[in-house]
């Protein structure tokens, strides 16, 4: 789900070092990391405030980086935030109020260690507590993702305090494309595979995934996506705030925007353009109060 570089892109693709956000009320900076669903939200922001007369952009980075870059502000918002399993990476950071939460974004989201159903049916693996006992099975690996995030930590954490009898299984960090290859190749061979799963996501459609149950509670889930932002931004720009706090979706039409970008290879800016067009009351509710830099209501172009 995150990247491991400290590298940064714009939305266009170019990579850069992170710049100073906050301002001003027209200049809005939102970081990301190569999520499909989090890209086109970023994106739909971009085009809707664009058209408003703000000025956004989207810088990619690490879920550490990002953090730190909101606490310190030199970034203003973050979309992404998957609660409570990056709880270990803002908890510090939103308890002295360096980052605040201006809403929930999206509810219903799973993410957690899963099998394929195949799996789970042929070799009884529905739990956590089912892996040690089938070490041989897996080769006693997880496939994670990049490294730095938690839910590799939690994993990595899992292993060192020996939970569930999985102290000599060793987690592959790579990346969440080459960990998705490597589910495709075991999955198309019938090959047992435990990874990070999560949902929304297009895994979900192409995998019959069960995700594993955690009896002694070291995992803690991922139930809601959140909108975060720096201390200070609602007050300095209440306009794009509030447009952003008013922003809801749900877990289907993200993974539609998912396949879009991953299987579809539709460009994002096509996705979200897209999307926009076929949703204006959603988008007209989300605009619901906020006004342009000149005072304005803010409108989509033609409303």
């Amino acid at each position: 789900m995150c990247i491991s570089s400290l590298l940064f892109a714009t939305a266009c693709g170019g990579p850069r070092g992170l710049e100073q956000g906050g301002s001003g009320e027209l200049d809005v900076q939102l970081v990301q990391q190569p999520w499909e669903d989090l890209i086109v939200e970023n994106e739909i922001v971009r085009q809707v405030l664009d058209d408003a007369g703000y000025e956004v952009t989207v810088q990619e980075v690490s879920v550490p980086i990002g953090a730190q870059a909101l606490a310190d502000g030199s970034v203003d918002a973050y979309l992404g935030n998957w609660w409570p399993s990056q709880e270990p990476v803002f908890a510090e950071h939103l308890g002295s109020g360096d980052i605040e939460v201006l809403s929930t974004l999206m509810t219903g989201t799973t993410y957690a260690p899963a099998v394929p159903r195949y799996v789970a049916e042929e070799h009884g693996v529905r739990s956590l507590a089912d892996l040690s006992e089938n070490q041989d099975l897996f080769g006693s690996e997880f496939i994670g993702i990049e490294a730095g995030t938690p839910g590799n930590q939690y994993i990595l954490d899992a292993i060192e305090d020996d939970a569930y009898g999985l102290g000599d299984w060793e987690l592959v960090q790579s990346s969440t494309a080459a960990m998705l290859g490597e589910v495709e190749r075991r999955a198309d061979s019938g090959e047992p595979v435990v990874f990070l799963g999560w949902e929304p996501h297009w895994m979900n459609v192409q995998w019959d995934l069960v995700y594993l149950e955690d009896p002694e509670d070291v995992w803690p889930g991922a139930g809601e996506i959140r909108v975060l932002a720096r201390e200070g931004f609602e007050s300095e720009n209440p306009n794009v705030a509030r447009f952003l706090s008013q922003m809801e979706v749900d877990t289907a039409t993200a993974s539609a925007w998912i396949n879009q970008l991953s299987k579809d290879g539709e460009p994002v800016e096509t996705v979200a353009r897209e999307w926009i067009a076929q949703n204006t009351d959603e988008v007209d509710a989300w605009l619901d109060g906020v006004e342009t830099p000149d005072g304005q209501p803010a409108e989509l172009s033609g409303a």
